[in-house]
């Protein structure tokens, strides 16, 4: 049997009401902006495990692992400014005693080469599996919001900033280096990679194409807008 959600549909929880709940590991990670100059990335990971786990006669589900971690990034450089992290639920006595060895985050860039240098200083023994699991997962939200930011900022009476951030010699630098090779789309020799460095077109993603259509907005002349081609129709 097909397992719900996979089939390419929006189907939201990903849940199996029919079928008992073995584990549960949830990740979220929020950005914020935290003045003009940096973003707070918020990020915590809970195993919650089912009820019955360790006593039949308790039915109630328990949170085993609870780890938050705050990083403080320049919104220019990717640098991390500040880092702390926080064991709200742990399952021994010295677990927290490894929290203030993510001190050293401080200093490290988040761009190309944080996801090796994350195992290398917390890997193994150097530190908590899920806290070091939870940072991994946190890298690709830095550069979200850095990409939001550009977006999201704009002038006064500006509709968007979209087209004019995105196709900067700047950001397709910044783009082209924070996902080159990170999946198959953004592989060096790709159509993708190879139009954003030959033409600097604006490529709309599939959400926000249908997200225009849905206003009632044709994708294609609201992207020939952002490139600066003239509609010849």
């Amino acid at each position: 049997r097909r397992a719900r959600g996979m089939s390419g549909e929006a189907t939201g929880l990903f849940d199996e009401p029919d079928l008992p709940r073995m584990h549960s590991r949830d990740y979220i990670v929020r950005a914020y902006r935290r003045d003009e100059g940096s973003i707070l990335v918020r990020g915590a990971v809970r195993d919650i495990l089912p009820g019955g786990f360790y006593d039949a006669a308790d039915t109630q589900s328990l949170t085993m692992h609870h780890m938050v971690v705050d990083i403080v990034v320049d919104i220019e450089t990717l640098e991390i400014l500040d880092a702390g992290v926080v064991f709200e639920q742990h399952p021994h006595p010295s677990c927290p005693e490894i929290a203030p060895h993510y001190e050293k985050l401080i200093g490290l860039s988040v761009a190309r080469g944080f996801t090796h240098r994350i195992r290398e200083l917390f890997g193994g023994p150097r530190g908590c599996s899920h806290t070091t699991a939870l940072l991994q997962a946190m890298a690709p939200v830095v550069m979200q919001a850095f990409l939001g930011r550009r977006m999201t900022d704009r002038a006064p009476g500006e509709a968007t900033a979209f087209g004019k951030n995105l196709s900067s010699p700047e950001m397709r630098a910044k783009r082209l280096e924070g996902n080159r090779n990170t999946c198959h789309v953004w592989t060096d020799d790709g159509a993708h990679v190879a139009a954003i460095r030959e033409t600097g077109a604006i490529m709309i993603p599939l959400p926000i194409s249908r997200r225009l259509r849905d206003r009632g907005i044709d994708p294609d002349d609201w992207q020939r807008g952002l490139n600066g081609v003239p509609d010849e129709r």
